[in-house]
C-alpha cells in the first residue's frame, strides 16, 4: 500500500500564538523606530542642502576619543563603527531567536525565507555588476543594493495604515534577519583593513569569556558591559569592522529560558536595547550618513554614472525579482505552499517593499567607496532607489488593502473578550 503523500505546510499562514506575540512586539518597536529614522533622514537631507550645511559638516567631521587606544574617530564614524554595533547586537539576538525558536528553527520553515533572502541578495548584486560592467564602472559597490532596511520598510507600512497580516510582516522580518546576516558576513569578509592579529586574538578571547559566563549562568551587567566594550574596541583595532563584535555577542547570548526564568539573557538584552537601537542608534546613524547634497546635476549623475545607476536598479528591480522569484521557486519545489487566503500579488508587494535599503546599504556604501566624492553619489542612489521602491510598494499595498483589512479583522477578532483572538481557540489552530 502506497504511503500517503506528506501534507505541504502552509507558508504565510497563521502563526502560533507565542511566535505571533514575539513578532508583534518586535514589529511595534521597529515601526516606531522607523518613524524616527524617517524623520532623521529628512532632517539630514534638509540640513545638508541649506545655507547652514557647513555647520552640519563641521559636526559630522568633529573628532574625539582616545587616540592612544586607536579610537580617535569623527562623529560620523562613531555612529557607524560604535553605535551601529548595538544595532547589530540586536540583529544577532534576533537571528539567534529565529534559529532556536522562530521561523528558522527547522529546515521546512526556514527554506522559504532563506531562499528568498539569498535570491534577494544575489540578483541585486548581479544586476549591479552587469550595469557597471556595461558602463565601465567600478565593481567595488556590488554589495550596496543587497540589504533591506526593516525599520524603514515597516515605517512605510505604518504610514500606509495597512492591515497587513502578522504572518506577512513576520516573513518580512525573517527575510530581513537573513538579509542582515548576509550583510554582516560581507562586511566581515570583504571590508576588512590590515589585520592586527594580536588585537583580534584579544577580541576572540573577550567573546570566549562572554560565552563561558553564559554557560555558567553568570548574571550582572557589570560583567557584560565592560567586556563587550573591550571586545568591540579590540575588534575595531584588529581591522575587522567593529559591528561584527555586536552580532557575535548577540549570537552568544542564551535564548532559551531555564526553569523558573521569566526571560532569557537574550530576551532581557533585546528588551533593553531594541528600543535604543531602533529609536536612537539607527536614527543617529541616518542623521550623519544621509546628509548628501542634492542638486539637478547630482541627481542626473545618479542615472548617468554606472555605480549609482547600478545601486538604483539593484534596489528597485533586483530586490523585487530576486525575492519574488526565490519565494516562488521555494514554494514550487518544496513542501511549502502559499496560504490560500493570500495572493502572489501580496508577496510581490513585499518584494518591492524590500527594495528599501538604507542603514546597512549606506554603511556598505561608505566602506566600498572611501572617497567622499564617490560615496556621495552612492548615498544619493541609495536614497533615490529606496524612495522609488517605497513609492511603488505603497501603490501595490494600497490596492491590496481591502484584503489585508479582512484578514486582519479575522485574525484579531475577540468576541468573548478574553484577551485571546478567537482564531487561536479553534481546535485546528497551532498554539505552540
Amino acid at each position: 500500500m502506497a504511503a500517503a503523500p506528506r501534507e505541504r505546510s502552509p507558508f504565510l499562514g497563521l502563526l502560533p500564538l507565542p511566535e505571533r506575540n514575539a513578532v508583534v512586539q518586535a514589529l511595534r518597536t521597529e515601526t516606531v523606530g522607523g518613524m524616527v529614522l524617517l524623520a532623521a533622514a529628512v532632517v539630514a537631507l534638509v540640513w545638508a542642502n541649506t545655507p547652514w550645511s557647513g555647520a552640519y559638516e563641521q559636526i559630522r567631521d568633529f573628532h574625539f576619543g582616545i587616540p592612544a587606544l586607536g579610537l580617535d574617530l569623527s562623529v560620523e564614524h562613531w555612529t557607524a563603527d560604535g553605535l551601529l554595533a548595538i544595532f547589530f547586537l540586536v540583529a544577532g539576538v534576533e537571528l539567534k531567536r529565529e534559529l532556536v525558536v522562530g521561523e528558522l528553527r527547522t529546515p521546512a520553515t526556514a527554506a522559504l525565507p532563506v531562499v528568498a533572502a539569498l535570491c534577494g541578495m544575489i540578483v541585486p548584486a548581479a544586476l549591479y555588476a552587469a550595469t557597471v560592467t556595461a558602463g565601465g564602472g567600478s565593481l567595488e559597490g556590488w554589495a550596496v543594493p543587497m540589504a533591506t532596511d526593516i525599520a524603514f520598510a515597516l515605517a512605510v507600512l505604518a504610514v500606509l495604515s495597512t492591515h497587513l497580516p502578522a504572518s506577512l510582516r513576520a516573513f518580512l522580518l525573517t527575510l530581513a534577519v537573513v538579509d542582515d546576516l548576509g550583510a554582516i558576513l560581507i562586511i566581515a569578509i570583504f571590508f576588512t583593513s590590515d589585520l592586527n592579529f594580536a588585537a583580534l586574538g584579544g577580541a576572540f578571547a573577550g567573546l570566549a569569556v562572554i560565552y563561558v559566563l553564559q554557560r555558567f549562568r553568570v548574571r550582572g551587567w557589570w560583567w557584560y558591559v565592560p567586556l563587550s566594550i573591550v571586545t568591540w574596541a579590540l575588534m575595531y583595532n584588529g581591522g575587522v569592522h567593529a559591528t561584527v563584535a555586536g552580532v557575535a555577542i548577540g549570537l552568544i547570548l542564551r535564548t532559551t529560558r531555564d526553569k523558573g526564568e521569566t526571560a532569557s539573557p537574550a530576551e532581557r538584552t533585546s528588551h533593553l536595547l531594541h528600543p535604543v537601537s531602533a529609536g536612537v542608534v539607527v536614527p543617529l546613524f541616518a542623521l550623519f550618513a544621509a546628509g548628501v547634497g542634492i542638486s539637478g546635476a547630482a541627481l542626473g549623475e545618479v542615472f548617468t554614472r554606472p555605480e549609482p545607476l547600478g545601486v538604483v536598479l539593484g534596489l528597485v528591480i533586483g530586490k523585487t525579482l530576486g525575492i519574488f522569484a526565490g519565494t516562488y521557486l521555494a514554494a514550487r519545489f518544496t513542501r511549502a505552499r502559499l496560504n490560500p487566503e493570500l495572493a502572489w500579488a501580496d508577496v510581490f508587494a513585499l518584494a518591492v517593499l524590500a527594495g528599501i535599503g538604507f542603514t546597512v546599504a549606506l554603511l556598505i556604501g561608505e566602506l566600498a567607496f572611501p572617497d567622499p566624492a564617490a560615496s556621495e553619489h552612492v548615498k544619493a542612489a541609495v536614497l533615490i532607489g529606496s524612495l522609488i521602491a517605497a513609492g511603488l510598494a505603497a501603490l501595490l499595498i494600497r490596492r491590496r488593502n481591502g484584503i489585508y483589512r479582512r484578514l486582519y479583522e479575522e485574525e484579531t477578532r475577540d468576541d468573548d473578550h478574553d484577551g485571546i483572538p478567537d482564531i487561536y481557540q479553534r481546535a485546528d489552530t497551532p498554539e505552540h
